[in-house]
């Protein structure tokens, strides 16, 4: 078995504790170790560990089934914070002026959006009018035709 890159567990177990991100680790090893590691062997070392899995499922902000091409958009991103949020997990300091200065923008100017999916755009993720009564927390309700799920494809 090769030896580990990991140069210090508690220093590892720490920054995943803290809500650092995979890349944000994989450039501190980078800068402080000189040593090149990869998403993948984060996301082993994590399970490994025990440590608790950075998505947090929430089918009632993220109800849709997500485009590979979509799933880094910056709208789905801030629905899995809000997400995290709402399971109780902390968010980093910039994570959380993220989420707040989104928050905002969905009722600026007298606004009131949310965030609608539709997968056969380009796009993917666009901001639209609440429909009152209808549309709650941050998300166009989507129709019973659209598909919903939790993996990408």
């Amino acid at each position: 078995m090769p030896a580990s890159k990991i140069q210090n567990v508690d220093e590892a177990r720490r920054w995943i504790l803290e809500g650092q991100t995979y890349a944000w680790i994989i450039e501190q090893y980078r800068n402080k170790y000189n040593i090149e590691t990869t998403e993948g062997m984060w996301t082993n070392f994590r399970r490994r560990q025990g440590l608790p899995g950075r998505r947090v499922r929430n089918a009632d902000l993220v109800p849709w089934r997500v485009k590979v091409e979509h799933s880094a958009h910056y709208y789905l991103q801030m629905l899995r914070f809000r997400a995290r949020e709402l399971a109780g997990t902390s968010l980093n300091e910039r994570e959380e002026h993220r989420v707040r200065t989104f928050e905002r923008s969905l009722t600026a100017d007298g606004q009131d959006l949310v965030v609608h999916y539709d997968r056969e755009t380009k796009a993917g993720f666009f901001l639209v009018p609440r429909r009152p009564g209808v549309d709650k927390s941050w998300i166009r309700e989507p129709d019973s035709t659209v598909e919903r799920g939790k993996s990408y494809d």
